[in-house]
């Protein structure tokens, strides 16, 4: 049985809609987790600090040492959930690609993950990120693609054409 949905795809690539989605479509309960909680649940201070995430005025993400040292219990606090019966969805940035990937499969472990890559093209994603109003500028472009580098997906979805709720359905047909 599918214990977790992996989304990974770059900022404003749709994987917030396709998770809500998601949780509409498939039996029994979900929870969602992605980066964006990890970032939100942070002191103010560590969201612009070099030991915790900077976003550059190009868009780019710097994290730090203080920012890596949160994000390792973190995953390991949502492999737990997943362990002790919590079937979960996480929605996620691999700025680092496939070691990005590795550090969440050691936290997984045993576990039933289902893998998905979700594709946005630059241009669209930038669109949508000057529409949120709550993103730097440049960050969807600097993302589509990079975050896709070295990873291995059971499934890859793209939003560029498709609607979430078509996406998530094309990926609620993989979950067992």
């Amino acid at each position: 049985m599918t214990q977790v949905i992996f989304l990974n795809g770059g900022s404003s690539s749709g994987k917030s809609g396709i998770v809500r989605c998601l949780q509409a479509v498939l039996p029994g309960p979900w929870l969602a987790f992605g980066v964006d909680t990890l970032v939100e649940a942070m002191p103010a201070s560590m969201r612009a600090s070099d030991a915790g995430i900077e976003l550059a005025p190009d868009g780019e993400v710097i994290v730090g040492p203080e920012f890596r040292t949160l994000e390792a219990a973190w995953i390991e606090g949502i492999a737990a959930m997943a362990r002790a019966g919590a079937r979960v969805i996480i929605d996620e940035v691999f700025l680092g690609g496939a070691d990005s990937q590795q550090r969440w499969q050691k936290a997984l472990g045993e576990l039933q993950v289902l893998w998905v890559g979700v594709r946005c093209d630059g241009a669209i994603a930038a669109g949508r990120e000057i529409a949120r109003g709550d993103r730097v500028a440049g960050m969807a472009m600097s993302q589509a693609d990079v975050v896709h580098r070295g990873m291995v997906y059971d499934l890859e979805v793209d939003t560029t054409h498709a609607e979430s709720m078509e996406c998530a359905r094309a990926i609620a047909v993989h979950v067992r």
